[in-house]
C-alpha cells in the first residue's frame, strides 16, 4: 500500500446534521490546504474560514483545523474542515479536494495509518472501531480502556515473560559448559507456571471483553410446553413470542437481544426438543440442535409440576441429548403451580440426583408471575464474568482470545516436548512460536491481508 499520497473522506455520519466535518491526511495537505482556504492555519488552532470553490467563489465556510506530522491521529499531516452537515455542501467540498489532488479514503485508512506510523498498535486501533460501534455503556468504557493502552500493556507484560523464558533457555543451548539448568527448571515449573498464570487471567479478561463486544449467545431449550416462549418474554419485557397452551407452538428459531447492565445478551428461543409429529415439526427441532451446539450457554427449561419431567431419572435423559460440551443451567419453571401439584410440594423436590461433580447449576422460577427472573438475571450477567461489574473489562476480539489460545497450547507444547525427548532446541522454536502468536494481537507480528481484513471493517473517515 502507499502512504505517499493524500486521503480526504467525510468524517461525520450520514445525512442531514448541523455540522459536517471533513477529514484529509497525508504529505500534501499544507498545499491543498493553502489552495482551498487561501492559507495554510496555524498548527492545532482552530481557525474561522471560507472554503473556496475553483473559480474562487464559496463552497461553504466554518473552522479548519490543522495538525502538522507527527502531531496528529495519523502520524501525518492532518486538515479537518467542519462546515455545515448537508448532504450536498460536504459532498461537493470532497469532490473539489479531489480535484486538488487527494484520494477518497478506505475504510478505516486513517487508523491504518495511524498503526503503520507507530502512533496506534493494532489492538488500540481496533479498540477505536469498538468503541464507535459500542452498544452498551459497559462496551464503551472497555473500549477506552484498550484505546488507552491497558489491553496492550498486558500484552506486553505476556511478551516480557516469554522473553525472558527464552533468553535462559537459548543461554543455556549456547553455552552447555556452563551446566545451566534452566530448561529442566522451566518445563517442570518456574517460568512456565507463571505464563500459564498470565495467560489465564488475560485470556479471561479478553473473553469477558469479546462477551461486552459481541454478547451472549444464550439458547432457551426443552421439552414441548416447558414455559419457554414465557420465559422469552418475561426477559424481553414484550409479547414476542406466541404462547399457548398447546404443546409445540414455537416451531422456528426465535431471536431477541436484551442488555444486562451493559452486557449484550442474544436469548434464542426455540423448539420443543421431542419425536417429530410432522416434517415443519422436525425441522424445527433440526434448527433447535442446531442452535443448542453453537450457543455460548443453554438453559434448559424443565416443568417443575410436572414429575414425568422433573424427576431425576427423566431429567438426566433429557441432558443426555444435549450436544457435548455446552455450558448448561437447569431452569425448573411453573413454580407457581408446585402448590397444587399432588407429586411435589416444595422446589427441592424437583432437584435431579446428578453427580455434585457435573451437575449444571440449577434456578427455580416461574415465567408467568415473575418469580426467580431477577435471580436468573444475576445467573447471566456471572456467565458474562461481571459479578462485580465490568469496570475492568478490556475490548478485545475473537482473534485476541484466538492467538492466546495458541500462545498457550504452544508453551504446553515446548513444556510436554522437553519431559518427553530433553531437548532444548524444541522448547525454544515453540517459545519462539507462542511469542509470535502473541504478537499478532498488538500487530508486531502479521500480514497484509490481516491488516485488509480488520481496517475493512471500520468506518469510512476512521
Amino acid at each position: 500500500m502507499s502512504r505517499a499520497d493524500t486521503i480526504v473522506a467525510i468524517a461525520s455520519a450520514v445525512g442531514r446534521s448541523a455540522v459536517g466535518i471533513v477529514r484529509i491526511s497525508g504529505p500534501e495537505v499544507p498545499r491543498i490546504a493553502a489552495e482551498i482556504l487561501g492559507k495554510l492555519p496555524a498548527a492545532r488552532v482552530a481557525t474561522r474560514s471560507r472554503f473556496r470553490a475553483a473559480d474562487g467563489g464559496s463552497l461553504d465556510e466554518g473552522l479548519a483545523l490543522y495538525f502538522e506530522a507527527p502531531a496528529s491521529f495519523t502520524g501525518e499531516h492532518v486538515l479537518e474542515l467542519q462546515g455545515h452537515g448537508g448532504a450536498v455542501v460536504l459532498e461537493l467540498l470532497v469532490a473539489r479536494l479531489l480535484e486538488l489532488g487527494c484520494r477518497a479514503a478506505r475504510p478505516g485508512e486513517f487508523s491504518e495509518r495511524a498503526f503503520l506510523n507507530g502512533k496506534l498498535d493494532l489492538a488500540q486501533a481496533e479498540a477505536v472501531a469498538d468503541l464507535i460501534d459500542a452498544g452498551t455503556s459497559a462496551a464503551a468504557r472497555a473500549a477506552v480502556r484498550s484505546l488507552q493502552g491497558e489491553f496492550s500493556a498486558r500484552v506486553q507484560a505476556l511478551q516480557a515473560l516469554l522473553t525472558r523464558l527464552r533468553v535462559a533457555v537459548e543461554a543455556a543451548i549456547d553455552f552447555p559448559e556452563e551446566d545451566i539448568d534452566v530448561v529442566s527448571h522451566a518445563a517442570q515449573g518456574g517460568g512456565i507456571a507463571q505464563l500459564y498464570e498470565a495467560f489465564d487471567a488475560l485470556l479471561a479478561a479478553a473473553r469477558q471483553g469479546a462477551m461486552l463486544r459481541d454478547g451472549l449467545q444464550v439458547v432457551i431449550a426443552g421439552k414441548p410446553n416447558a414455559g419457554k416462549s414465557s420465559l422469552l418474554n418475561r426477559l424481553v419485557g414484550d409479547e414476542v413470542a406466541i404462547v399457548t397452551d398447546l404443546p409445540g407452538t414455537t416451531r422456528d428459531v426465535l431471536r431477541h437481544a436484551i442488555a444486562l447492565d451493559g452486557v449484550p445478551i442474544h436469548l434464542i428461543d426455540t423448539a420443543g426438543l421431542r419425536s417429530a409429529r410432522d416434517a415443519v415439526e422436525a425441522e424445527g427441532v433440526r434448527r433447535a440442535t442446531r442452535e443448542i451446539g453453537r450457543a455460548d450457554h443453554v438453559l434448559y427449561v424443565v416443568d417443575a409440576a410436572n414429575p414425568s419431567e422433573s424427576s431425576p431419572p427423566a431429567l438426566a435423559e433429557q441432558l443426555a441429548t444435549l450436544p457435548a460440551g455446552v455450558p448448561v443451567t437447569i431452569l425448573f419453571n411453573k413454580i407457581d403451580l408446585l402448590a397444587r401439584s399432588a407429586a411435589c410440594t416444595a422446589p427441592a423436590c424437583a432437584a435431579p440426583a446428578i453427580n455434585e461433580q457435573t451437575r449444571p447449576d440449577q434456578l427455580f422460577l416461574s415465567a408467568r408471575t415473575g418469580q426467580g427472573i431477577e435471580g436468573l438475571k444475576s445467573h447471566l450477567k456471572e456467565i458474562a464474568g461481571l459479578v462485580e461489574g465490568a469496570a475492568g473489562a478490556l475490548s478485545a476480539r475473537g482473534r485476541h482470545i484466538d492467538a492466546l489460545q495458541r500462545a498457550r497450547a504452544l508453551t504446553e507444547r515446548a513444556a510436554e516436548a522437553y519431559a518427553d525427548r530433553r531437548s532444548p532446541e524444541l522448547f525454544a522454536d515453540d517459545l519462539r512460536l507462542a511469542q509470535q502468536a502473541v504478537g499478532e494481537i498488538t500487530g508486531e507480528f502479521g500480514s497484509d491481508d490481516l491488516l485488509g481484513e480488520i481496517f475493512s471493517s471500520f468506518c469510512i473517515g476512521k
